[in-house]
């Protein structure tokens, strides 16, 4: 959530960081503002009452000591406290509306962010190994229906389209994979929490996935309005984040840095057609997730470092990849800058993102009230990022895709050997 003292004090330039986004989101500014003279009118007028207010019980209190009539001062009082009950109403009102449009406001990107329209303006920045070169290369699906390490089948009887059902080495592969990924990241100094599948709907909004992607979520648990009140987490994220919600932490103990290993859950609304062959998309998927809070001075290094080490992944499985940076007109809604790391898919015969990290400035950390208290004493906002540390379904299919073999065999990185327990897979 943007602060609102810089909308109220350069809401030009917030609109025109805003534009850069694409779409009608900076009109919001003129909204909140709106709200925001209505609720001062009212706290100017109500204050300005509680002074008459006060003078009045004093002319009261004055008059009934010389036994005078005080009934005229004690009606116009209570109108007045009429008044001051109706101010309060409809202030409080106008801060629910004004909160309302903040929440939608996506958050500025930063300025360092390259522009652009849509993904097709996204810089590549660097790219790591080489391409394997292979004869008419099979896709994930083929190589993981020829070794049965997948069935859809068995996944459609059970949930329907968008799921998959890991069998015999395919499963234990995928396991290997979670432990690799999670023992990678605890190297790196990330503290390992097995946090709950289930959050809470204030959990949702405090990392920025509602109210604006509700479709997109599981959700549980109406309340008497219809509204859910749960909801099935559609990455680790939300829960890992929200650890220290609506908590002051010691700047002392900053950085914190988090990963976790959950399953994730989505709809994909809309999404119908897009890369849903096999496992690239899917409604339910394991992901290692990385999270660090950090000091404000350090949100952009911290944004290099994630990144590093989401890469370092795909540099130990030694699978070709490149980074990407999100342009403004691709940028995520709560994101201030982003890195995509997209790994090569041979038979697909193109890049699937893997990862992305994001730097969100303070902006969750002002939906969930997570605060540091500085030196000073001050309590202040510090900064929030993740990034996938992988997910699974991608790194499984480059890893199938790119580690064939002309034999039909599928090659087992030496890295991973420790957690497979195999150099190979084969028929």
């Amino acid at each position: 959530m943007l602060d609102i003292r810089i909308i109220r004090e350069n809401p030009t330039a917030v609109q025109d960081r805003l534009k850069l986004r694409g779409g009608n989101h900076w009109k919001l500014i003129e909204d909140v503002l709106a709200c925001d003279e209505k609720r001062r009118a009212a706290e100017t007028e109500k204050q300005a009452l509680q002074s008459q207010r006060k003078l009045i019980a004093k002319q009261i209190g004055m008059a009934k000591g010389k036994g005078e009539d005080t009934s005229a001062a004690e009606s116009e009082a209570r109108m007045i406290n009429a008044k001051i009950e109706a101010l309060d109403a409809e202030a409080e009102a106008t801060s629910l509306r004004q909160q309302e449009h903040l929440m939608m406001i996506p958050n500025l990107p930063h300025e360092a962010c390259p522009q652009g329209e849509d993904e097709t303006q996204n810089p590549v920045v660097r790219t790591w190994g080489a391409a394997p070169e292979i004869v008419d290369p099979q896709d994930h699906v083929v190589l993981a229906t020829r070794h049965q390490l997948i069935d859809w089948d068995d996944a459609v009887r059970v949930s329907g389209s968008g799921f998959a059902v890991y069998r015999g080495r395919g499963a234990k592969l995928e396991r290997a994979l979670i432990n690799f990924l999670l023992d990678t990241q605890t190297d790196h100094g990330y503290e390992e929490v097995n946090v709950p599948h289930l959050v809470k709907r204030e959990c949702m909004e405090g990392t920025g996935q509602l109210p604006k992607f509700e479709e997109d979520m599981y959700g549980t648990e109406p309340d008497e309005s219809g509204q859910n009140q749960l909801f099935l987490a559609p990455t680790a994220e939300v829960p890992v984040t929200n650890l220290y919600r609506d908590t002051i932490v010691p700047e002392s103990r900053l950085p914190l840095k988090m990963c976790a290993y959950t399953p994730c859950f989505r709809r994909e609304a809309g999404s119908a057609g897009r890369d849903n062959k096999g496992i690239i998309r899917m409604h339910q998927f394991d992901k290692v997730e990385l999270v660090q809070v950090v000091h404000p001075d350090q949100g952009l290094a911290a944004l290099e470092e994630l990144t590093a080490h989401a890469e370092a992944i795909l540099q130990k499985l030694g699978l070709h990849y490149r980074t990407i940076e999100l342009c403004t007109g691709d940028l995520g809604a709560n994101s201030a800058k982003t890195y995509d790391i997209e790994v090569w898919a041979p038979g697909q015969g193109k890049y699937l993102e893997v990862s992305s990290c994001s730097w969100f400035g303070d902006f969750q950390a002002r939906r969930m009230k997570l605060r540091y208290k500085d030196g000073e004493g001050k309590n202040r906002f510090p900064h929030t990022l993740n990034g996938s540390g992988t997910a699974l379904p991608r790194l499984y299919v480059a890893l199938l895709e790119q580690y064939q073999q002309e034999d039909g065999s599928i090659t087992i990185p030496p890295a991973l050997v420790p957690y497979f327990g195999d150099s190979s897979i084969r028929s």
